[in-house]
């Protein structure tokens, strides 16, 4: 898991349960029946390794418990062992709701038909209203088969202080981009702290110099595996990548440290930039991260609308699930703006709606303002296409990384498994 665990104080005050008691009973309304006159078993399998946020579950589920009268039973498995026993579960003894993450590992499950269309509570709570591009990350033909959870926006983080000491703005574009490059190795710094040991970092760079150039619609056919890797769209890609590769942009040697270590040198002013979300802050030490500010990542192509990833968790209703009804009033209970804030406050988690109520933490803030502009969102290269694709693409993005003269060979590798998997 990509995310570190973060356990802030919570204290959930009385006017968040009373809004959040007040949804409830109005969602249980619109159902067709009083929240008290239910008494059916809820039941929720959940993989919260934040022990602070299961807490806030575990309160939402006993105040929907004595607001409804249905009784609330949360299983939370192991993070890992959750990714096999889903499998299983959704077929046999599936609960009423389960917690999963969306885009294509969301679609797995829908082109199987174990997640139950909620499209109707999404019509009558109106959240494509206040979900705006991240309805996407639940959609499938047309129909919704979740909800959005936390999320994570990704791109450039830097420091205050050292923008501030030196006069350096964030760049804004491709040129502004080896600028600063130019700046931050005339200082003594790695213009961009990178930690490829994990494979998925060179992906994410991937991702947004794809999005950058090429837009949401070609990424996601790639994603999709409707287009070729070794399609001429994907030429300038490549090569303003490793224009930056032989500019030195990157930190050398990066196969040998992961995403941490590559945090820990932005913290200690060893490098200007990182290409990250917003949990760059735990190589941080805790007093030094009012410092880190965030911009999107820099414009290639000009006038391009603005696309990025946003790797959203969701939450869903199994299609065998025994409680269909009871699930749908227990996630209008928890999607209730404060509710869905506090539950995501834990975690440091964006959150999808645009109504949440402010975070303690700026870079949530920064997080939601800036994806006011964005018109359009991926999840992450290995959460949008096919896992067996995905295993192939990070080895060969980061053997790019490495030695970009090998593009050709990697790239027709890399086809040759997409025709494997999606038998294109």
């Amino acid at each position: 898991m990509r995310l570190t665990d973060i356990q802030p104080d919570f204290a959930p005050s009385r006017r968040t349960f009373m809004i959040g008691a007040g949804g409830l009973m109005a969602s249980a309304a619109i159902l067709g029946r009083p929240a008290l006159a239910q008494s059916k078993e809820l039941t929720i399998i959940s993989n919260i390794a934040n022990a602070p946020q299961r807490e806030v579950l575990q309160r939402l589920a006993s105040e929907f418990e004595k607001a409804s009268g249905t009784k609330v039973v949360i299983n939370n498995m192991d993070h890992e062992a959750h990714k096999t026993a889903i499998r299983s579960y959704l077929v046999v003894g599936a609960p009423d709701i389960c917690f999963w993450f969306s885009g294509n590992r969301m679609k797995a499950f829908v082109k199987r038909d174990l997640f139950d269309d909620i499209s109707d509570l999404f019509a009558r709570e109106k959240y494509q209203d206040v979900l705006g591009t991240s309805t996407s990350a639940v959609t499938v033909d047309g129909k919704q088969y979740g909800l959005p959870l936390g999320g994570l926006l990704w791109g450039l983080f830097y420091r205050k202080d050292v923008f501030a000491e030196k006069g350096w703005t964030a760049p804004a574009t491709y040129d502004d981009l080896l600028s600063l490059g130019d700046k931050a190795k005339s200082a003594g710094m790695v213009p961009v702290s990178m930690g490829t040991k994990e494979m998925w970092p060179a992906a994410g760079w991937f991702d947004h110099m794809n999005l950058r150039i090429n837009g949401l619609e070609k990424h996601m056919a790639l994603m999709d595996g409707t287009m070729a890797y070794t399609d001429p769209a994907l030429t300038p890609v490549f090569d303003k990548w490793e224009a930056l590769i032989k500019a030195g942009l990157f930190t050398p040697n990066h196969t040998s440290s992961g995403w941490e270590q590559a945090a820990a040198a932005l913290a200690q002013k060893k490098a200007a930039m990182m290409d990250l979300a917003g949990f760059v802050k735990y190589g941080f030490p805790p007093e030094e991260q009012g410092q880190i500010a965030f911009a999107p990542f820099p414009e290639i192509t000009p006038g391009l609308p603005r696309y990025e990833d946003f790797a959203l968790n969701s939450v869903h209703v199994p299609k065998n699930a025994k409680n269909k009804e009871g699930a749908r009033a227990f996630l209008a209970y928890l999607y209730q703006p404060e509710n869905l804030a506090a539950y995501l406050a834990p975690e440091g988690a964006v959150p999808p709606r645009s109504d949440c109520p402010p975070s303690a933490d700026p870079l949530v803030n920064a997080a939601v303002e800036s994806l006011k502009s964005v018109k359009g969102t991926a999840q992450f290269y290995d959460r949008d296409t096919d896992p067996d694709m995905a295993q192939e693409g990070l080895k060969g993005f980061q053997e790019f990384m490495v030695k970009p003269e090998r593009r050709e060979q990697i790239l027709t590798r890399l086809e040759a498994t997409r025709k494997r998997v999606f038998k294109a």
